[in-house]
């Protein structure tokens, strides 16, 4: 199944621009996790495991990466699951 990858906010002259609020539609989701901590405590690690474990069942895997640090998630997004990862730690402010 294909991996993609893409950014769902990015910096601008006006300011950061979001796209995040589509992540939370609860028409496409049914579970949203919610992940927070301090730097370098591990979200993206983890989001990255479950991602191969999900690719190695044959599941379909989007990844959003962060404006700020490519090298790093913001939400992992298992559609065929209508599941979802999400940094929740600021700046992100993901889920509102």
């Amino acid at each position: 199944m294909p991996n993609i990858r893409y950014f769902l906010g990015g910096n601008t002259p006006a300011g950061f621009y979001s796209l995040y609020h589509q992540l939370s539609d609860a028409d496409r989701l049914r579970a949203l996790y919610i992940i927070k901590g301090g730097p370098g405590s591990g979200k993206s690690t983890l989001m990255r495991r479950v991602e191969r474990h999900a690719q190695a069942a044959g599941l379909e895997t989007q990844q959003v990466l962060c404006s700020g640090d490519p090298d790093s998630l913001d939400a992992l997004i298992l559609p065929q699951l209508g599941a979802a990862l999400v940094d929740g730690t600021a700046p992100q402010g993901v889920v509102s």
